[in-house]
Order: C-alpha cells, then sequence, then structure tokens
C-alpha cells in the first residue's frame, strides 16, 4: 500500500474483517504491491490468511462470536487501525446480529469487507504504476 488512503482503507477493513485484510496484504504482497518486505507472501501465508478469513467470516455468524467492541476484540482491530471499520461495521450491522437479519446483515458486511480490500489493493497498484 503506497499511500495514506490505502492505509487507511486497509485499516477500515481490518476493522470489519480483520483476517481479510492480512489476507489482502499477503496477496498484494505476493504481487509485490506492498513496500513492506515484512508481509509474508509465500503459497503458505496466503494459503493460511485465506483459510483464517473465511474462518472469521463463518465465526461471525455463530452464536457465540464475541462483540467486536470487547477488549481483545477491538484491541486486534486497533493494532492495524481500524477504528472506522469497527465502530461504522457495527452500526451498520446494527445491534441485534443474532437474528437471521441480523445475519444477512453480517454476509452483506462481509461482501463489502472483501470488495473493499480488493478496491484498495487494485488502487494502490495503480498509484504505484503512475
Amino acid at each position: 500500500m503506497r499511500d495514506d488512503g490505502g492505509s487507511f482503507g486497509i485499516g477500515f477493513v481490518a476493522g470489519l474483517r480483520s483476517m481479510t485484510a492480512c489476507a489482502a496484504l499477503a496477496f498484494a504482497a505476493a504481487e509485490h504491491r506492498t513496500r513492506g518486505a515484512f508481509i509474508p507472501s509465500g503459497p503458505g501465508a496466503r494459503g493460511l490468511a485465506t483459510a483464517a478469513a473465511l474462518a472469521e467470516i463463518a465465526g461471525d455468524k455463530m452464536p457465540f462470536a464475541p462483540d467486536r467492541r470487547i477488549p481483545p476484540s477491538f484491541a486486534a482491530r486497533l493494532a492495524i487501525g481500524a477504528v472506522a471499520g469497527t465502530l461504522l461495521g457495527r452500526a451498520a450491522r446494527g445491534a441485534e446480529s443474532r437474528t437471521s437479519a441480523g445475519r444477512a446483515r453480517g454476509f452483506a458486511e462481509d461482501a463489502a469487507a472483501v470488495t473493499l480490500a480488493m478496491a484498495v489493493v487494485a488502487s494502490a497498484e495503480r498509484q504505484s504504476r503512475a
């Protein structure tokens, strides 16, 4: 990610789905679209990050999934700079995430996180070429 907008964007994605942001960065690093040589980019890292992202998406729909605002969850998201995504994503999803409507909004949030992650990475690539 080569710009502040990309950094904010991937941070926002992390607030929505923290492992989706990790997976997006692993794929971007594999294609040399990041500045960070420290980002794991091998096939194993990409597979693990993708599996973790899918597990997070599935786990978020479980009745025992913790609220993203509890201290351990929120601290992990803060570490990636995801305050906006955490709070705005939660507000958009609504307070009752264990109902059918709440799960439907959760799936919409998942789609938004994946789409935004892809858009942020693509935007950073276009800017790096310019």
